[in-house]
């Protein structure tokens, strides 16, 4: 930071402000007050919180409250479906001004090249967009990624400005059993922030895990698992994503001992989640509803996650931060008027007011490549003994359990069962064009009928599809690399609906309320043909992620996550 003499000037009352907003309540994330005073704004930074008087321009809030904009400590943006101004039109205007991201997903397409292109767009965003170096790329050894980054790779990422850290460090098994490799990247992030990401490891594992010094975990789940956490010294996430839904279980952990080391966050949210019901600010509102004190719950989603991320001059109203404010009409509905970036208004009623134009890349709309394939090469064989181990959905969250099911068979290939909920899984590689197809079966949809698909299939992002018949599982995934990636929606061999994500097959290049709808659509088409699970397709993508337990697919076949290891006696397809 550059200080300006003229700051100091605005801050002693000795020279008049740019901005000033008058007759506040402003919310003391350091101290959990909330007190009356004016807030006088020079070139983008607050310069005082008093008396001030004196201004080119003055807003009189008329008792409102004003509080520090939100900052969203572990999202991926890429979950939204909407390229970057589209995604910042999307949260400014519910208050999120500033953002932590983990670019694993476009790097696992794109390498670091495509994370570079993703930083170049966010310098134009009306928000402050930092990133994490992808610490798992691919995440694991049983799947098939567009990228691979090394330790030489991490040090480069970590040497460009923006980048805070190391992303969530998925690989647990390789940390607590002290994987060579693993271990070089966590030395190589030895002086920055390091995240992580532990699913149920708990014990002497999870003290293992913590030996690096890893700092943070957002997969917790259940009570005693991030009681735990806390007490061995993690920053807990507390997620509330499009599928994964933890605030309600969690929140009774955070205490007057606690709250400052506990953090809210989406993790994945996709457009027409963030378009109809909200951000961060939608988590601060639940959690106010569930019993939390309104100036705790914003501080855990302002000041929590800068002291984490080292983020100076951001989450409070003080002399010296940026001027990154919300409005607030009412503070216990979290009812947002006005949102202020660098002290320029950037949304109002809920509307953006501001936009910017994105860079072009050819190279990064021609990333999907599919081996042609039949529905003959579909079929799933199981040469092992007794049931047939399937996929559970678990509702609410994205661990599986792992069910061994009597399944029907027909010469040898295992048959999919509506009427049980027993419906086929398929994870179609599109990185190398290797033909590569794994199979399976899972449970939780209740598809009746036709098969839903998507590109965006955490973390490698293959073709993740689920369906009754293979028709339907070949069409929905010949849509999908024809368009260059995206999500569709077949029945009878027929494609019914698709939505295009050309840039790297995981974002559009369409606003977001076209996204939105289209979403909205598909998910209509899909409750249709029988679909139960909400989001589905948010669902869907992380079928296809090797490092959450209990069971799920890759291209290579299905995966024992808590062995890291393929399931033998499942003949994928070729």
């Amino acid at each position: 930071m550059t200080l300006d003499p003229r700051l100091l000037a605005v801050a002693r009352g000795d020279a008049p402000a740019d901005l000033l907003f008058t007759n506040a309540r402003v919310v003391n994330t350091f101290t959990g007050e909330v007190e009356d005073a004016n807030v006088a704004v020079y070139r983008g930074r607050i310069a005082g919180v008093g008396d001030y008087a004196d201004a080119q321009r003055v807003v009189d809030l008329r008792g409102q409250h004003l509080a520090p904009g939100f900052i969203d400590g572990h999202v991926h943006i890429e979950s939204s479906y909407l390229h970057v101004d589209q995604y910042a039109r999307a949260v400014t205007p519910h208050g999120t001004l500033a953002c932590v991201t983990d670019l694993h997903e476009v790097t696992n397409v794109g390498g670091l090249r495509g994370m570079r292109y993703i930083m170049d767009c966010a310098r134009r965003a009306p928000m402050d967009i930092f990133f994490m170096a992808p610490s798992c790329v691919p995440a694991t050894h049983l799947e098939t990624s567009g990228a691979r980054l090394e330790t030489a790779d991490i040090r480069a990422a970590l040497r460009w400005r923006q980048v805070l850290g190391l992303g969530e460090v998925m690989n647990f098994p390789g940390v607590i059993n002290g994987d060579a490799g693993m271990l070089a990247k966590l030395r190589a992030a030895e002086r920055v922030v390091r995240d992580g990401h532990a699913p149920r490891v708990r014990g002497k594992a999870l003290n293992a895990y913590l030996c690096p010094l890893i700092g943070s975990d957002h997969e917790t789940t259940e009570l005693e698992e991030g009681r735990e956490k806390l007490r061995r010294g993690m920053y807990l996430m507390i997620r509330e994503g499009s599928t994964e839904k933890n605030l309600e279980e969690l929140l009774p952990l955070v205490t007057d001992g606690t709250y400052h080391r506990c953090m809210l966050v989406v993790d994945d949210r996709n457009a027409k989640d963030l378009y109809r019901d909200g951000d961060v600010d939608a988590v601060v509102r639940k959690a106010i509803r569930l019993g939390l004190d309104p100036v705790r719950a914003i501080t855990m989603a302002t000041l929590v996650p800068a002291t984490y991320f080292r983020l100076a001059g951001h989450g409070a109203v003080a002399p010296g931060y940026w001027a990154n404010l919300l409005v607030l009409r009412d503070l216990n509905a979290v009812d947002i008027a006005q949102v202020y970036y660098q002290g320029k208004l950037v949304a109002e009623d809920g509307k953006p007011l501001v936009t910017s134009r994105m860079p072009d890349a050819p190279w990064i709309r021609e990333t999907m490549r599919v081996k042609p394939f039949t529905p003959a090469d579909l079929a799933l064989r199981w040469r092992g003994d007794g049931n047939f181990p399937v996929i559970e959905i678990v509702p609410r969250q994205i661990v599986t359990r792992w069910l061994s099911e009597s399944v029907p068979s027909r010469d040898g290939v295992v048959q999919t069962d509506p009427s049980r909920d027993l419906l086929k899984l398929a994870v179609v590689e599109r990185h190398t064009a290797s033909g590569r197809i794994g199979l399976g079966l899972v449970k939780g949809f209740g598809l009746q009928r036709g098969a839903i698909a998507s590109s965006v299939a955490h973390d490698s992002h293959n073709i993740v599809c689920v369906g009754v018949s293979d028709e339907d599982i070949h069409a929905v995934s010949a849509e999908i690399a024809r368009n260059g990636g995206g999500l569709a929606v077949a029945e009878e061999g027929r494609v019914v609906g698709s939505l295009p994500l050309p840039i790297a097959g995981l974002l559009s290049d369409g606003p977001l309320e076209e996204v939105a709808a289209k979403l909205e659509e598909l998910e209509r088409l899909a409750e249709g043909l029988g679909c139960k699970a909400p989001s589905p397709f948010s669902v869907l993508s992380f079928l296809a992620l090797p490092v959450i337990p209990e069971l799920k697919l890759t291209d290579y076949g299905l995966v024992d996550v808590n062995n890291m290891r393929l399931v033998e006696g499942v003949e994928s397809g070729h």
